[in-house]
């Protein structure tokens, strides 16, 4: 397989967990409104820096869709043109998307900065998928899934947009992670089929074994961001600082979150020991257990030290690599029969 083509695939997988990190802090900094519009922000392709951008002035030049606030709304500019001394409604129309219109100039640069990442991410899926086809009489199966992952990007960033226009809605936002964990399993699948194949088979019991316990990750990280969304509502009601307040009275769905934490630290535990037992090498599963119990330690820091800085996003970054790392161990030991039998 072509190293450059290797390279590019963990390149890209990199970029797309880097936009993962960046969507995370976008949560926990409360930045996902700070551009109010899709793809653009506030209409431009470089966000303001200051409120005066986005207010109406006098002898000033506005480009067609550029936005200013005004009446407790955004109003898009329906053409090039310069302003009188006058206000002239006639010149603006309204945006409908929603009636979300503030202004913070860190939230706003916090959410660009997220959408660049994930902009340089899709351009490097485009590219992998380019290069792909010169492998197509290599290997059909990395170039089929190479454009997958374009489809998946471009899915993702109308997911995104569709955020947006919804103002966070809870739904919309889970898709959304969800949609980049499909992205980041089938880059893996890209980069596992570029690796030479063991020849060792695993047992029936081991594949049953790492099928649990990726299912029950993904089940946890469902159950996560609704945990978040929750919380998001509670620093609604009862504001930033009262960070004891935000768990004070939570949902079931918290403590099933909670206690299925026991359950995935004991089925991997289980999975870590058969492994060792069998003497089958797959020494990513260390690298399981070690985020299993910052996960664990990470949760437990948000509940009883009530949110410590960072402690968040890096929940959900943990979980999402978690993922990476158990799904790719999961195409190792599932499908390297099929690999072994086509040598």
């Amino acid at each position: 397989m072509n190293k450059k083509f290797i390279a590019l695939a963990k390149t890209t997988l990199v970029l797309v967990y880097l936009v993962i990190v960046a969507g995370a802090v976008v949560r926990m900094t409360g930045s996902g409104m700070g551009c109010p519009d899709w793809p653009k922000c506030f209409g431009y392709y470089i966000p303001p820096t200051n409120v005066e951008t986005l207010q109406w002035q006098p002898n000033r030049t506005f480009e067609k869709g550029q936005v200013i606030m005004m009446n407790e709304g955004l109003l898009v500019a329906k053409s090039d043109f310069t302003t009188n001394d006058a206000f002239e409604p006639t010149a603006w129309v309204a945006y409908t998307k929603h009636d979300y219109a503030k202004f913070n100039v860190w939230h706003t640069w916090i959410e660009y900065i997220n959408r660049l990442l994930g902009a340089l991410a899709g351009l490097a899926t485009l590219v992998l998928a380019f290069f792909s086809l010169r492998l197509w009489q290599q290997n059909r199966l990395v170039t089929i899934f190479s454009w997958l992952v374009v489809v998946g990007m471009a899915f993702q960033a109308w997911l995104g947009a569709t955020v947006v226009y919804s103002v966070l809605a809870p739904v919309r936002i889970t898709l959304h992670m969800l949609m980049a964990l499909v992205i980041v399993a089938l880059l893996l699948y890209i980069i596992f089929q570029t690796v030479p194949a063991s020849t060792r088979k695993p047992s029936k019991t081991i594949v049953g074994l790492f099928m649990a316990t990726i299912v029950l990750t993904l089940i946890q990280i469902i159950l996560g961001t609704q945990v978040r969304q929750f919380v998001d509502e509670q620093i609604k009601v009862y504001g930033e600082t009262s960070k004891e307040l935000w768990l004070l009275n939570p949902t079931v769905k918290f403590y099933i979150h909670r206690s299925m934490s026991i359950v995935v630290l004991i089925l991997n535990g289980y999975l870590f020991l058969t492994l060792r037992k069998s003497k089958y090498e797959l020494t990513k599963m260390n690298w399981v257990m070690l985020m299993l119990g910052l996960e664990i330690f990470t949760g437990i820091a948000m509940y009883y030290f009530d949110f410590p800085f960072a402690s968040q996003p890096l929940h959900l970054v943990l979980a999402s690599i978690l993922f990476g790392i158990q799904f790719y161990l999961l195409l190792e030991v599932s499908l390297q029969n099929k690999r072994l039998n086509s040598l």
